[in-house]
């Protein structure tokens, strides 16, 4: 039997609601010319260099899933190689649920938006947890970001698949936005003061 990437989340059971939903045929096509990556590609890569949070999801070993929001400066989810990522990770709340999944379960999901540009992509792997590594901290490490790296998380792709943007609701960075809304109040003020609300 022929595996494809695109097998890590096309189970037969998924394969065969595609079957009774009539997508099958689309869904075999495209794993037949190609289908989804398995490598970072130069296009994966620029994305990446621009993407200022993501979702990381992992599962504990009794299968139940767990999501969480990972923010930190542009690009601070690095390319290590074409086939890993990486990040550093910051101190949270401490729960350390994630930390917990990964040490029983390496299995992991990165869902990457651009909310911005109605971008995403969903990217399918293993991940572990790298403590101790001054060097790999280093790397992954933005000086510029005032955040306290207590450890570094590699991931390994093993696919990834560019989504469509249906049903994705632009926003906006404030940082792109702060300058222009400045200008805006400033006009505001004087008008308020005319109608007396100032």
């Amino acid at each position: 039997m022929t595996h494809y990437p695109s097998d890590i989340a096309f189970t037969p059971t998924v394969k065969a609601i595609q079957a009774s939903n009539g997508s099958r045929q689309a869904y075999r096509k495209m794993e037949e010319s190609g289908g989804w990556r398995t490598t970072v590609t130069p296009d994966l890569q620029a994305f990446l260099s621009e993407l200022d949070m993501f979702y990381l999801g992992t599962a504990n070993a009794d299968g139940q899933p767990y999501i969480q929001y990972r923010g930190g400066p542009a690009g601070f989810l690095r390319v290590i190689d074409d086939k890993t990522l990486g990040f550093a990770d910051f101190g949270g709340n401490r729960q350390y649920i994630t930390l917990g999944n990964l040490q029983d379960n390496p299995k992991a999901f990165l869902f990457l938006m651009d909310y911005e540009n109605r971008r995403r992509i969903k990217v399918w792997g293993r991940a572990r947890v790298v403590a101790g590594d001054d060097r790999l901290n280093s790397e992954l490490a933005d000086p510029t970001y005032p955040a306290q790296v207590e450890r570094a998380i590699v991931f390994d792709v093993e696919a990834w698949d560019v989504n469509c943007p249906q049903h994705i609701h632009r926003r906006f960075p404030e940082d792109k936005f702060r300058g222009e809304i400045a200008s805006l109040q400033q006009e505001i003020e004087p008008l308020k003061s005319r109608l007396g609300e100032g």
